[in-house]
């Protein structure tokens, strides 16, 4: 994670992607797109959304790229849908919590002025975090790429049996995975799904992925971290497998099919407030470090 001062495009256009079933987050957004508006801003509505009153409709994710800012209203899904929409353009995005934990929209909803101001204003600063490229060759000889920026999860679903992953780093054999899933998470992801199924919390800056089992079936099984320099292949054994890229279905696997997955080219921009403390945040989300006294 490299962390520079935020310096905003010489436009003044802001888009905005607010949580879509949450009454709450709509209300917010048209307050925003209003204080926006007062301070001259051309303020958009992202596609797959309905418009705020008063804002311009992007139509498409291409249109994305000539945004100075996103801010996103919502909880972290909501924060991941505005990175697939921007699909690697590098406009830094803004969040606001107004869903659960709120990892990545980390900012205070009851904040959200006084952090735009300052956001504004180029006071904030710009966080690079690294994300996941994922190249699918499938057996009919069909290639397939996505992006992710938590983590890449090949699982069984609805299928009853274990799924059975040879995995390779440099195309060096590793091992085989027989569990109902496997994580391939970036450090910004390791705090969500890698974490619950037992995974270590990687700090933002290392430079590294970490391969988590879903409920394995051997006890030798243990998350392994790799250098994100390299290349991590993985071919489906089984007879079928879900492909979930930041927790959406994207693809079913066949066996034979290959999972190749390499570090982006392009990092994300984060914008957070200048010294921030990533632990604070693991205490303040996760309660880390507090001991729990249970009664006697």
């Amino acid at each position: 994670m490299k962390e520079r001062k935020l310096s905003l495009k010489s436009n003044k256009k802001i888009a905005l992607v607010y949580r879509i079933h949450s009454p709450e987050a709509v209300r917010m957004a048209k307050k925003v797109a209003e204080k926006l508006k007062s301070k001259r801003y051309d303020v958009f509505t992202a596609p797959e959304q309905k418009a705020i009153a008063g804002t311009k409709t992007v139509v498409s994710s291409n249109e994305l790229k000539d945004m100075s800012l996103i801010i996103v209203l919502g909880g972290d899904g909501t924060y991941l849908r505005a990175v697939r929409l921007l699909r690697g353009h590098p406009v830094p995005i803004l969040g606001f919590n107004m869903g659960s934990l709120g990892f990545l929209t980390s900012h205070p909803v009851s904040e959200v002025f006084k952090v735009i101001d300052e956001t504004l204003k180029n006071n904030m600063v710009t966080e690079q975090r690294s994300r996941l490229h994922t190249s699918v060759h499938l057996k009919s000889g069909k290639k397939v790429t996505f992006d992710a920026l938590n983590d890449i999860v090949i699982e069984r679903g609805s299928f009853s049996q274990l799924i059975s992953t040879s995995v390779y780093f440099n195309k060096a054999y590793v091992n085989d995975i027989k569990a109902d899933g496997i994580i391939i998470s970036t450090p910004t992801g390791s705090t969500a799904y890698n974490l619950a199924a037992g995974g270590p919390i990687l700090h933002p800056e290392v430079q590294a992925l970490v391969v988590t089992s879903v409920a394995p079936h051997s006890l030798s099984s243990r998350p392994l971290i790799f250098p994100d320099h390299h290349k991590l292949t993985l071919k489906v054994q089984t007879s079928s497998a879900h492909l979930i890229i930041d927790g959406q279905k994207v693809l079913d696997l066949s066996p034979d099919d290959e999972v190749t997955i390499s570090r982006c080219e392009k990092d994300h921009l984060m914008i957070r407030k200048p010294k921030f403390n990533f632990f604070n945040l693991l205490k303040e989300k996760l309660k880390f470090g507090d001991r729990y006294v249970t009664g006697a």
